[in-house]
């Protein structure tokens, strides 16, 4: 269910894989996606699960409407019942023990804090949103809080690596020409993006020294799910949250 967690000095992270859930095929099984086409009744039973796996309270989990751009909200506590969701990819907040959560299937999960000034944020960093500045955005958001760079640890999640991440020349071209880092091949020697190295190199522009990415491909690994891989699929998700 939770294939990596990690905690420091008061921030939490973690990334879940795709078991332990209830979700039936082509969804199996912990599908946290609430807008691929599961039953709604699944999904609210596996973030259900997930949360509690986590010790966190389920009803005090904020989630996106993600849209691949750079808009970011700033936020003290759940959506309002009833309300659209607003399309953003990323959320900020300032409200220690609420927990953000990001929604991937190959995609960078980017997770941030600065436990000394309480501030928090989750980033859904594909190559549009890498190109838009997703990241940047979200840290600029951190720091009107307060937040301060050379304190924020940085956490990325599964997503597809750039060995694997197979674009078009001029895509590829496109891309580095934003953010050069992200200039990549494929193990079989064709034009690739490496969103992850690119969110890495943002991240170390804005002076952010504590990053960890992992080690999971999600195209590679059967464990996660991968759109790229297989199209109709779930959504992973990653956690971030402070110690009240």
């Amino acid at each position: 269910m939770i294939s990596e967690q990690h905690s420091a000095n008061g921030a939490h992270f973690a990334f879940t894989d795709r078991w332990g859930g209830v979700s039936a095929v082509p969804y199996e099984e912990l599908n946290l996606g609430g807008a691929v086409g599961d039953d709604p009744a699944a999904v609210l039973s596996n973030r259900t699960r997930t949360a509690r796996a986590l010790g966190l309270d389920p009803a005090r989990v904020v989630w996106m409407n993600q849209v691949h751009g750079r808009d970011v909200a700033v936020v003290d506590g759940p959506w309002p019942g009833g309300e659209p969701v607003p399309a953003v990819d990323a959320v900020v907040t300032a409200r220690r023990g609420l927990a953000l959560a990001v929604l991937t299937a190959d995609c960078t999960p980017v997770l941030l804090a600065d436990p000394v000034a309480g501030v928090a944020a989750a980033a859904h960093a594909g190559r549009p949103g890498l190109v838009a500045g997703v990241v940047p955005a979200a840290v600029e958001a951190m720091t009107a809080l307060g937040a301060d760079p050379a304190r924020i640890t940085a956490r990325t999640g599964p997503a597809v690596c750039g060995r694997c991440y197979e674009v078009p020349a001029q895509m590829r071209d496109e891309v580095a020409a934003v953010v050069p880092a992200a200039y990549a091949e494929t193990s079989w020697g064709t034009p690739a993006v490496d969103v992850v190295a690119g969110v890495h190199a943002q991240l170390a522009a804005l002076g952010i020294e504590d990053r960890q990415r992992s080690g999971h491909c999600t195209l590679e690994s059967r464990d996660h799910f991968s759109y790229r891989r297989d199209r109709v699929t779930g959504r992973l998700a990653g956690y971030v949250w402070l110690e009240p």
